[in-house]
């Protein structure tokens, strides 16, 4: 498909934004529930945004709160957001608005961005996921995150359609400067990966991703690996962290404006303006394998498709080879299935005047940052849909946040095991000295290698 296609597809989108901006001004009243009309009452009375999520939050800078079971990680991260600088810079006035924050991160140009290197991924079924690793351009006063010197590696995931933003570009600049190893997933078809076989990645798939962090493993053994994902494509790293649990290799996760309730966000649609630009979009960037899923999907009805989930069940729910219905596709996509599972923190920024979710007490699973004390929902008051914006337009202050959140994950787990080794060679003298004459006998239990693993239930207490 030519790039023109893509770029008259973004200007509508703008437009249609625009428009719903300027009619919302005219009528004076919000589209969205009551957070969005009272916003600028919230702004002046220092009005708390978490009453909504009871008593278990806590106050940061910016007017932010950090949502989470009590824990000692979570009393960890709250000190460090509170030395936050970037969550002290509110955007100016002109800028707070929802509708500009979002427009400005979907449909402005990326610029030169990042210089990528990009490697094609061969999977089982002979499908094709790409690799963007992010080599330039290095900054002299780079550094290395961590102790051991080898940089950690930061796996990015875009939004689900594709669509790679300059907030992600400006993601992955920033976490080089910082000395992490930037790579960017794209799935089949995303991004110019070219799609071999007749098949898509469904909305919560983890299959392909698996695969691909094996090989990212494989290439880096023995550095940390940190993942953040976008918008919709946090359904992707979410779905991922579920089935793996403690064997996802993940040290630390980072979501900016996920979309968890992913059945309702479907079934409910989004504002029309938002609906028709991603829907356009998503019908652009399909049309260029109109060929090579003609066998499996009806293209035809695809392309009269008047709404997300009727794209979505045409796509992968009346496929012509085998067909399932929407309740057994969600059992198998819904990216909080096996949430229970998750083994490594998860932090999820999100804003109370997101257009694109909703608003935050009916569209965010407040039970699970309650009750799982793996997850942490840092909420802002303004910010839009993954925009995050502050003094300056092309500066997202989401970003700063997640780098200084997988740094103090990084500080608390060496603290944790610098604390657990010296218990363990205190309980070995003791020890000692009550049967230092017995000590040469002593066997060791196979088990005990289980012991590395214990960090990873730690800080849950």
């Amino acid at each position: 498909m030519p790039t023109w296609g893509a770029a008259l597809a973004l200007l509508l989108a703008a437009l249609a934004l625009l428009g719903l901006l300027a009619s919302r001004r005219a009528v004076g009243a919000g589209t969205l529930p009551e957070a969005r009309g009272q916003d600028h009452k919230e702004e002046m009375e220092g009005g708390n945004l978490a009453d909504q999520f009871s008593d278990r939050r806590e106050p940061l800078p910016g007017g932010c709160h950090l949502i989470c079971k009590p824990s000692a990680l979570a009393q960890y991260l709250v000190r460090a957001f509170r030395r936050s600088a970037a969550l002290e810079t509110d955007p100016r006035p002109w800028l707070s608005g929802p509708h500009l924050q979002t427009l400005c991160h979907f449909v402005l140009p990326v610029g030169s961005g990042p210089e990528l290197a990009r490697e094609y991924l061969q999977l089982a079924d002979d499908g094709l996921v790409a690799l963007d690793w992010v080599v330039g351009p290095c900054s002299r006063s780079r550094r290395v995150t961590n102790a051991g010197g080898l940089p950690a590696v930061l796996l990015v995931i875009p939004n689900a359609w594709g669509r790679l933003t300059r907030n992600v570009l400006g993601l992955c600049l920033l976490a080089l400067e910082r000395g992490y190893y930037p790579v960017i997933f794209h799935r089949r078809g995303h991004h110019g990966c070219p799609l071999v076989s007749p098949r898509l990645q469904p909305f919560g798939d983890p299959s392909d991703l698996k695969e691909a962090v094996t090989y990212i493993r494989f290439r880096h053994p023995a550095a940390p690996l940190f993942a953040v994902s976008e918008g919709s494509g946090s359904a992707l790293l979410l779905s991922y962290l579920g089935e793996c649990g403690s064997s996802s290799y993940v040290t630390g996760a980072a979501c900016i404006s996920p979309v968890l309730r992913c059945r309702e966000w479907f079934e409910a649609g989004l504002p029309w303006a938002y609906e028709w630009g991603f829907l356009l979009q998503q019908k652009i960037a399909l049309s260029r394998y109109t060929t090579a899923l003609e066998d499996t999907v009806d293209m035809g009805k695809l392309f009269r498709s008047r709404s997300l989930r009727e794209l979505e069940e045409t796509l992968f729910c009346h496929t012509k080879s085998f067909p399932i219905s929407w309740d057994t596709y969600w059992d198998h996509n819904d990216p909080l299935r096996d949430v229970d599972e998750t083994a490594v923190p998860v932090l999820c920024i999100c804003s109370a005047d997101d257009p694109v979710c909703g608003p935050p007490d009916h569209t965010l699973p407040t039970e699970l940052f309650h009750s799982n004390p793996y997850f942490f929902l840092l909420l802002s008051r303004h910010g839009g849909h993954c925009g995050f914006l502050r003094q300056e337009p092309l500066s997202a202050w989401s970003h700063e946040v997640i780098l200084e959140y997988f740094q103090a994950l990084t500080e608390f787990f060496r603290v944790e095991e610098r604390m657990k080794g010296l218990s363990r060679r205190q309980a070995s003298f003791l020890g000692g000295r009550r049967r230092w004459g017995s000590l040469q006998k002593r066997e060791v239990s196979p088990s005990s290698n289980l012991e590395i693993f214990s960090w990873k239930r730690s800080y849950t207490r």
